[in-house]
Parts: structure tokens; sequence; C-alpha cells
């Protein structure tokens, strides 16, 4: 099956699909905008299709790859919802102990795509948990249009100590050095931005296309920030030019990026808003980022 890109789309339809993903407009909505493109075979709903995840194009690192070792587990959270489960991945043959990294899914839950990026940093050598914040509705369901709506339900003060708690179990973890960083996308990418203005110890905080912290909070920032946005995604690279801005007042330990002609999601390659050329660029700069400041 032949990759679509979102050079095969019209922007106008991506934005609008971009609306519905992040809930703002029903599907029948996007059904609507969508048939004023359709064509042939190419119907509405065949395009919707089409924009939709397919996790069979794009896993990386096997589940069962002999580099690594990777389980569920379920972490305590009081101040959360009491516990949050999660997936955790380590080196199979590490020496030593390791740099701990949580990963933030988008307003999806633990999905596939996200249990891959998990397992790309175990083999990179780091320990990597990616918690699911759909932990107290059921996990992620397997269906993405069930987890956005699961997803709405979810207590959002709630789930962020969740995440604080998938934090902390991860330092604590005997195979870890006590060094954690955190990498996040689309919603993980601004829950990074929130955990790096919560958690003074973080060593390394990386958002993806990530909603930015009120500049009031920007100061709380200790932990180095690497932030990756798309040019053509203007409903969250607006707040850029803001964001650096309190960064530069702060005197923040920062860099931040756009890709040009990147579009949201441009890191998530089950999707045709993928940007191979952006993605692996982003990806290289992760790992440099990471192994430089939690293995220093």
């Amino acid at each position: 099956m032949k990759r679509k890109k979102a050079t095969d789309y019209p922007p106008q339809l991506l934005s609008v699909f971009d609306r519905y993903v992040h809930g703002e407009i029903s599907r029948r909505e996007f059904l609507d905008c969508a048939s004023k493109y359709a064509a042939g075979s190419m119907t509405a709903m065949a395009i919707w299709e089409s924009l939709r995840p397919n996790y069979a194009l794009a896993q990386e690192v096997a589940a069962n790859d002999k580099r690594i070792v990777a389980e569920y587990v379920t972490v305590p959270s009081p101040q959360g919802h009491g516990t949050i489960r999660g997936y955790f991945v380590r080196p199979a043959n590490a020496e030593g102990k390791l740099p701990g990294v949580l990963v933030i899914h988008e307003n999806r839950g633990l999905n596939p795509y996200i249990e891959d990026v998990a397992r790309r940093l175990g083999t990179s050598n780091f320990l990597a948990f990616a918690p699911d914040g759909l932990t107290s509705v059921g996990g992620y369901p397997g269906d993405e249009e069930k987890a956005a709506a699961l997803f709405k339900t979810v207590d959002e003060r709630k789930m962020f100590e969740d995440f604080v708690a998938a934090a902390a179990w991860l330092k604590a973890r005997p195979e870890s050095t006590g060094k954690i960083g955190a990498v996040g996308f689309c919603f993980g990418g601004t829950t990074v931005n929130n955990l790096a203005v919560r958690l003074p110890d973080l060593g390394a905080a990386v958002a993806f296309y990530g909603r930015q912290p009120r500049a009031e909070e920007v100061t709380k920032i200790k932990a180095p920030l690497l932030l990756h946005y798309g040019s053509l995604d203007t409903r969250i690279t607006e707040g850029w030019p803001a964001y650096e801005a309190a960064l530069k007042a702060g005197h923040a330990n920062y860099i931040g990026y756009v890709y040009e002609g990147a579009n949201h999601g441009f890191h998530n390659d089950t999707t045709p808003r993928y940007d191979e050329a952006a993605a692996k660029l982003a990806w290289q700069r992760t790992l440099d980022f990471l192994n430089k400041y939690l293995r220093s």
C-alpha cells in the first residue's frame, strides 16, 4: 500500500482535518467539508479513512525485538486517579544504570505509534515509560475516534498528576540513574511544557508541536528545552514567538526549530501528515539532546 503524503491533499482540507482531530468539529462536519474535494472513487468517507492513522505502515521496532524488553506496568498515582498504566521499555543487555525518558501521547491515549516511539528510545539505550492518560476510563480502546471521545471525559488535573507520578516512578526505578527527560507530541508536547514548569529536577524536555505555558509560568522552567514546530501548523506555531520571548527573558536553556512546510503531527509516521525529512531530522536532534543532557 502506497503511503499518501500531505502534499496529496489541499492544505485547506488538512486544516479542517486538524480541527476534527482536536475535537473542534464532528466527523459529520468534516465529511461535509471533504465532500467538496471528493472525486471519482475518492469519496468523502474515503478521504477520511485515508487521513486516519494506519499503524501497519509505520512500526519501526517490533514489540518482540530482541534488543529490548517491553512490558505493561501499573504505577501508583495518589494525587491523580490512584493508578496509571503504562508501557515500560528497557534495553535487553544494558550495562549499568540508564537515564529514563517519559513519553507522553497525543489526545488519543497510549496508541501503537507512541508504544513504537518508546521502543525506539529503548533501542537507543534509554529506559522509556509511556503512561496511558486514559487509564481511568479503561485505557486506549484500539479505536482513534473512541479514544478521542474518552479523552474528553478524563479529569485534566488528575491526568496531569498521573503523568507527574509516572515521572517520579521512572526516576526511582532501580535501573535508572535518576536522570530523566520527557518527550511529548501534540497534547503530549503541551504536557511536556507543563512538566518543565512543574518539575525543577527534569533533566531535559522535548515538545513536539505542543501548546506553550503561560508567560508568567515560564520563569519556573529549569530543564533544558528542545521545541519542534511545523510551519504550516499555525494553530500551535503562532504561539512560539511569544514563548521564545518569555524564555529569553527568563534566561532559559532552550532550542526551538520551525520545520518549513511541515504540518501538525509531522513526526507521526502513521498518517499522511508525516514529513519524513522533518521527522528524521527532529528525531535525531531529539536523541542528541537527550544524550547531551541525560548522560552527562
